[in-house]
């Protein structure tokens, strides 16, 4: 039986909070902190939209991702202009997981900005970041006095390690995986899956336990972001 470093059950989450409205300025913001991958997740809009969508007289999100110095034990360089591949996929994930969550054509002629800044990373930080910025992107458009309702949508990292299915796998795991897979989805069904072998090619069956442990995980996702909404409505 393969023991995690952090004693977890193999289909447990580490610990998840919200600390929201950590930024003046944006319009909904919070500190998502997932074990010890923490990620700063901003949401502003601006009062334009790009070409393709200005005759359709509906809005667009976009999303920026970053790992900031002092995010990993070797400091990281800040990318911008030029990011990397890894960082322009995450973003473009991140934009699209959101964009499957909000009815655009609700915003109005407004781009709604999504920012995610990893603060420390220790695995799992785009699925911190969708998680996170689902959040963000609800607080800024109730200050905004929107009617829109979006729909929740979460992210859980699964795999496969030392032969054994672990959920929610931090950087030891992650690095020693055989089996590594991102699963972005609402309640209504799967918006991504990414996972690759890194080794030998692994079976359907294991597949299907990969995506039956990853779904229920964003069930207790979806209640998580639920219960922090509901308390950041109260104040």
């Amino acid at each position: 039986m393969y023991t995690r470093s952090d004693a977890r059950a193999h289909d447990a989450l580490r610990d998840i909070t919200f600390d929201v409205g950590v930024q003046r300025h944006a319009d909904g913001s919070v500190v998502i902190k997932w074990g010890q991958t923490h990620v700063l997740c901003a949401a502003t809009f601006e009062d334009r939209v790009p070409a393709h969508r200005l005759s359709s007289g509906g809005g667009w999100l976009t999303a920026e991702y970053a790992m900031l110095p002092g995010s990993t034990q070797e400091r990281q360089k800040r990318e911008r202009p030029n990011v990397s591949g890894r960082t322009a996929e995450i973003q473009r994930l991140i934009g699209r997981s959101l964009r499957a969550s909000i009815n655009l054509d609700q915003l109005g002629q407004r781009t709604l900005w999504v920012d995610c800044d990893v603060i420390q990373a220790d695995g799992g930080t785009r699925c911190a970041s969708i998680t996170g910025a689902y959040v963000a992107a609800v607080l800024a458009i109730r200050k905004a006095g929107l009617k829109v309702t979006p729909t929740p949508v979460a992210a859980v990292s699964v795999g496969i390690v030392k032969g054994e299915t672990l959920l929610d796998l931090c950087y030891v795991e992650d690095s020693a995986a055989d089996v590594d897979l991102n699963y972005v989805a609402t309640p209504a069904g799967i918006v991504e899956v990414q996972g690759t072998a890194e080794g030998k090619p692994f079976p359907r069956a294991r597949l299907d336990i990969l995506l039956d442990t990853a779904q229920k995980a964003t069930e207790r996702l979806f209640a998580l972001q639920a219960d922090v909404l509901a308390q950041a409505a109260g104040r």
